[in-house]
């Protein structure tokens, strides 16, 4: 862990979250674009009540402010994951349904996928900066889908996208929690304690 004290893991680690913050921040906003174009494209209500989404940690949580460095970055990289797997399905379902006709909603679709694999990357990254390797993807995910109806399926995908675009807004929040140097230390609060 001495790697993760060092003046120049510090400002490492807080330009991994800056650029974070950035990445997240634009991957909102593709999110928030993506729900208005899938809800007119789908044909759904968009105040339409829908369950969690299975396999997903939900963005809100109790006693955030107690959690650990190391417990923030796992929780987003196990949500980070389990959306690539969602947002890859959504994207197949995307292409059965529709074809081509839609080419517009799967290029908005794998445009979010990208920034949802390339944030997971990013997660990775600051993991092994605090001297903490990433958890296999082995069980990682949610669990694989029981066949759904057509429009359970365009349900679920306003799920897994109101929950993407939560989790959005709490990893900018982690990410700045982690940013902040801890008194007197000049090192990101919390981070070098295991869950």
């Amino acid at each position: 862990m001495a790697g993760a004290d060092s003046p120049s893991a510090a400002l490492r680690r807080r330009d991994l979250c800056t650029r974070g913050i950035r990445l997240v921040g634009k991957m909102r906003s593709d999110v928030i674009d993506l729900l208005d174009t899938y809800v007119e494209r789908q044909g759904l209500d968009a105040s339409a009540s829908v369950a969690a989404v299975e396999g997903v940690p939900p963005a809100a949580v109790e006693r955030w402010d107690e959690q650990t460095g190391t417990q923030r970055l796992l929780e987003n990289l196990a949500a980070y994951r389990a959306f690539r797997v969602l947002l890859a399905q959504m994207l197949e379902e995307q292409r059965e349904q529709l074809g081509e006709a839609d080419a517009a909603l799967g290029r908005a679709l794998a445009s979010v996928l990208l920034q949802v694999s390339a944030f997971a990357y990013h997660l990775e990254e600051l993991l092994q900066l605090e001297s903490r390797s990433p958890p296999s993807e082995e069980g990682d995910g949610p669990p694989p889908q029981p066949h759904l109806s057509l429009f359970e399926q365009k349900l679920r995908g306003l799920g897994v996208l109101r929950e993407l675009a939560q989790w959005a807004v709490r990893s900018a929040r982690d990410l700045r929690q982690l940013a902040k140097p801890s008194p007197g230390t000049g090192s990101a609060p919390g981070l070098a304690e295991s869950p």
